[in-house]
C-alpha cells in the first residue's frame, strides 16, 4: 500500500492505495476538487457536507448516463470514452491551429 497526500477545498487528505492505483486517486481527487470548487465558487451552496454532497450526485449522475443501457456510449467504459474525447481534442486542435493565423 502507498500513501497519497490530495487536497480537496483547501483540505488535506492522506490516503492509502496500491501503488499502481496512485495516479487514478490523484485524477479522481483532482476532479473532485475542481467540481466541489465549482460548486463553491457558484455560491449557491453553503457548507463543506453539503457541497460534497451536491458534488458527488453530480458525479454520480455523470456516471449513470455514461453507463445507461440504452446510452450511445453504453458499450465503452469511462477510461474510452475520456480517450475518444482526448482524440476529438486533438482533431479539433490540429484544425484550428492554421486558423490562428489568420485572426
Amino acid at each position: 500500500m502507498k500513501q497519497l497526500d490530495v487536497t480537496i477545498m483547501g483540505q488535506s487528505y492522506r490516503l492509502m492505495c496500491k501503488a499502481d492505483e496512485e495516479r487514478a486517486l490523484s485524477e479522481a481527487a483532482a476532479f473532485l476538487d475542481k467540481k466541489m470548487c465549482a460548486i463553491r465558487d457558484a455560491g449557491k451552496v453553503k457548507g463543506n457536507d453539503r457541497i460534497a454532497v451536491m458534488a458527488a450526485l453530480g458525479v454520480a449522475a455523470e456516471f449513470l448516463s455514461v453507463k445507461a443501457p440504452q446510452g450511445p456510449l453504453s458499450d465503452l467504459s469511462i477510461l474510452e470514452v475520456q480517450q475518444k474525447i482526448a482524440a476529438m481534442n486533438q482533431v479539433l486542435d490540429s484544425a484550428l491551429t492554421p486558423q490562428e493565423t489568420l485572426f
